[in-house]
């Protein structure tokens, strides 16, 4: 907790007073401090009812409700039947649901990140990298995944939003109430509180570490805001994104390495360590120094080890990005690691940059991770495909298409952001047990035998939900900045529950391009004024305190929603949380996403949509380039038309006021006899049978243990058994190929004479070459002749790449032959490669050696 405070005269202590419940209620304890029940609905509902109009207030947290719970209330909640037998049915399910364990043979997966994003009332997330991971942790637990996660407990978290008078973004801090969290600390075999150490600078940096309990899950907290820090060294847990570059490294060097070393203490001893953004990077340099002083390894052994445990989850589809930081900065903080890991500085900072001598180059934190990691993705299929092209200048010789990053589309916890009346519906018609199969279309599929105008009442109900929050909201924020009582008033009364109603809410980055819409003022008022078809469009979302741009965007849609003729039309909603998302991604007609193609790695926040039969609008970016269907939304198209982003911008923007005025909106309004709208609602069908599906976290799960869990916890177990047998032996097998390879060189070539004569239309491409082999083996070269498309004088196409057959050696000489037929015509560029090959490399550019021949 909270000590003396370094500043103040006066010297205090700080107390807990414990409250006590009686014993009958004494489950709620239990249940309050597990964020199991956040989504778990009647848990939720238990304690809503107890905390009444408090609940809200409270930021809809139990154990304030708990904490301020009067004997009085507590002893009519125990002479309230139908209540007391509502908990002990939720208890029960509670008990037996976090009682099973993983199947003995499952990996143990460590999973770290730099946020979570797992309830409103515990500040450790600023969007949608941290909403990610907390759903991840909630499906794991779930599916009885044999996780544990690692992260740091903010004190402040990441900033709260409120708009001034004039519409400026203003940055609150407010602490959180450790007391008021679900977190314990984690206790030594002695009783004492667990606490790991950190070298920074020299200085001896000390964390305790705090368990906050997500269902079956345990995430390890790293928390350093202690008496026995320096102030500086405290404050590296108290805000998410705060400060400058050197904090930002001490944060990461303690997240990394500190939360290793946190597994080590409690007794982690994980199959799989994943490294989700790269942020957490540091904790395979500190995994590396684990095995090179326990288990007598060298640095190439160690890697071996490490790299073949390891996954690194990319979220950033711009270099800009990811984190950098200079070597001298670096260097001030972690050269000690370079002698304990038995290389030189040089070797150290490689790790983390493309020339190691080029001291003006900075050290790149994905680097690091990739380097540290046999296994790499994305986020979305686009976003994979990006990130083969941003990461392929670490592999010279290969085509970012042939490159192992591969990726996982993101998806959402079902639990978490279906609304009350979608689930109901679709455990009505679908059958309970399509809980456990939320990936299988075929339940999904029985949403068309579900009458229109019931489709159609549940989504008015959320929207009336909707519109009710936002009243609310308004009028509570206005009051709060002292606006005029009548225009507050004219606000709340011009909001028109009959209109067609979108959302556009997430972070206020520039390339997210809120202000598409506003580019023809007079057009969007044509828009929303219509008197028979009005639209309403409610916008939310934080710039980052350094973003300027972002914050004169949110500054300006504030000042157009002043205007007389956007007033309850044009609404801006202060402080975007995860319940203002739950609120609007249930109620809410259309999600409007307009991102930079393809800035969007892949988005969330419209799955969350689909899942509750919200269409979307959205680039054809990130997750909607594979959700998009054209009769369950609407789409602005992937590819770009102009190179000058302004003049995109221009066309992107007419494409907006063209779907709505003359697609969107007059399918919403064009109602049948019974008032239903039936093309909409067919759309609506379509997107809960076809796409909906796809985007939960199940399916999301599935994809990680098919594409690299399984993969790695098999590989994690080869390279381990027999005192590290293989991955030593593979060290040594890299070696002797690394020392000899520039002895591989081409003697001959003979082939279809291509500058002189064209190839025949289906005849067969033919090549001999032999090569001299210098002193390694031939069964150790592979052999391969790839041909390209050119695109443009920066980008090539992958075509062909077909292995060449190796019919004879001599000596250290060998030759190798192929005849192929390319089956396309046309003009084509190729050439032949040779390679590394070895049946234990997990991928080809495990061993990053090649060499071209023409």
């Amino acid at each position: 907790m909270i000590g003396q405070l370094q500043d103040s005269n006066i010297r205090l202590k700080r107390i807990f007073i414990e409250s006590k419940l009686p014993d009958e209620l004494s489950s709620l304890y239990e249940l309050a401090n597990n964020l199991w029940w956040s989504w778990n609905k009647e848990a939720i509902e238990i304690f809503e009812y107890i905390g009444g109009d408090q609940w809200i207030p409270s930021r809809y947290n139990p154990i304030v409700i708990l904490d301020t719970l009067s004997q009085q209330r507590a002893k009519e909640l125990i002479a309230e039947k139908d209540f007391m037998k509502k908990l002990k049915r939720v208890y029960t399910d509670f008990q037996k649901y976090t009682s099973a364990k993983p199947a003995k043979d499952a990996a143990q997966i460590a999973y770290f990140s730099m946020e979570y994003g797992l309830h409103i009332s515990v500040r450790l997330y600023s969007g949608g990298l941290g909403v990610l991971a907390g759903d991840f942790l909630k499906e794991a637990s779930d599916r009885n995944v044999n996780m544990s996660a690692v992260g740091l407990l903010y004190r402040y978290g990441y900033f709260q939003q409120s708009i001034s008078m004039h519409g400026d973004q203003i940055n609150n801090f407010p602490a959180q109430q450790f007391t008021k969290l679900p977190i314990s600390p984690v206790k030594q075999a002695n009783g004492e509180w667990l606490r790991i150490y950190v070298d920074l600078q020299g200085r001896r940096v000390t964390a305790k570490v705090w368990e906050m309990k997500v269902g079956r899950i345990s995430l390890y907290l790293l928390d350093t805001d202690l008496d026995e820090n320096d102030w500086n060294d405290r404050t590296l847990t108290h805000q998410l994104y705060g400060g400058d570059n050197e904090h930002r490294l001490k944060q990461e060097i303690l997240l990394g390495t500190g939360g290793i070393k946190a597994l080590e203490a409690i007794g982690v001893q994980a199959d799989i360590y994943h490294c989700n953004e790269g942020h957490a990077a540091f904790m395979g340099v500190e995994r590396l120094k684990t095995y090179i002083q326990q288990e007598n390894m060298n640095f190439a052994e160690a890697l071996e080890v490490v790299r073949a445990t390891s996954l690194f989850t990319t979220h950033t589809p711009v270099p800009a990005g990811h984190d950098y930081f200079h070597e001298s900065l670096l260097r001030s903080y972690l050269f000690h690691y370079a002698g304990e890991l038995g290389i030189d500085w040089e070797q150290f900072v490689a790790l983390g940059k493309i020339d190691p001598s080029n001291h003006n180059e900075l050290f790149s934190m994905s680097h690091l991770a990739i380097r540290l990691s046999q296994e790499v993705n994305g986020v979305s299929k686009l976003h994979g495909e990006v990130s083969q092209k941003m990461f392929n200048v670490l592999y010279p010789g290969f085509h970012s298409g042939e490159l192992h990053i591969g990726y996982v589309t993101n998806s959402v916890h079902y639990p978490t952001w279906i609304s009350n009346e979608c689930h109901e519906l679709y455990q009505d018609t679908f059958g309970k047990k399509f809980i456990e199969e939320q990936s299988n279309k075929k339940h999904w599929h029985k949403i068309f035998d579900v009458a229109d105008d019931k489709i159609m009442d549940i989504r008015q109900q959320l929207k009336k939900k909707l519109l009710d929050y936002v009243r609310t909201s308004i009028e509570h924020d206005m009051t709060q900045r002292g606006e005029n009582p009548r225009a507050i008033f004219e606000m709340i009364n011009k909001i028109n529950d009959k209109a067609l109603v979108v959302g556009f809410a997430r972070r206020f980055a520039t390339y997210k391009r809120a202000h598409l819409l506003f580019s023809n003022l007079d057009r969007l008022s044509k828009l929303v004024n219509d008197e028979e078809k009005p639209v309403i469009f409610i916008f939310s979302g934080k710039a980052h305190p350094a973003d300027q741009g972002g914050q004169a965007l949110i500054k300006r849609i504030v000042e157009i929603s002043k205007r007389p003729e956007f007033t309850g039309k044009i609404i801006f909603m202060e402080n975007y949380n995860m319940e203002m998302a739950k609120f609007l991604v249930q109620g809410v007609d259309i999600w409007l996403n307009t991102p930079t193609r393809p800035k969007e790695a892949s988005g969330t926040s419209g799955m969350k949509a689909a899942l509750n039969g919200v269409m979307n609008f959205s680039v054809l970016d990130g997750w909607w380039a594979e959700g998009y269907r054209p009769d369950a939304g609407w789409s602005l198209k992937k590819e770009r038309t102009y190179e000058n982003q302004d003049l995109q911008n221009e066309l992107d923007a007419e494409t907006l006021y063209n779907t709505f005025e003359t697609d969107i909106v007059p399918t919403y309004f064009d109602r049948n006899d019974a008032n239903v709208p039936e093309r909409w609602v067919q759309m609506t069908k379509t997107l809960i049978a076809e796409v909906a599906p796809t985007f939960t976290m199940t399916r999301m799960m599935e994809h990680y243990f098919e594409r690299f869990y399984d993969k790695l916890k098999e590989r994690g177990r080869k390279v381990r058994s027999n005192n590290y047998k293989m991955a030593k032996e593979l060290v040594g097998w890299k070696n002797q190929v690394k020392r000899n390879w520039e002895d591989v060189r081409l003697i001959e070539l003979d082939m279809h004479d291509t500058i002189n004569h064209p190839l025949p239309a289906g005849a067969p491409f033919q090549a001999k070459l032999r090569i001299d082999t210098g002193n390694i083996p031939v069964e150790f070269l592979g052999m391969e002749v790839v041909f390209f498309n050119r695109i443009s004088d920066q980008e090539l196409e992958l075509k062909i790449k077909e292995p060449l057959k190796m019919e004879k050696t001599e000596g250290s000489q060998a030759v190798f032959s192929c005849s192929i037929d390319p089956e396309m015509t046309g003009v084509y560029e190729f050439g032949f490669r040779v390679f590394p090959r070895h049946n234990e490399l997990p991928h080809q550019q495990d061993l990053a050696l090649v060499k071209w021949f023409i």
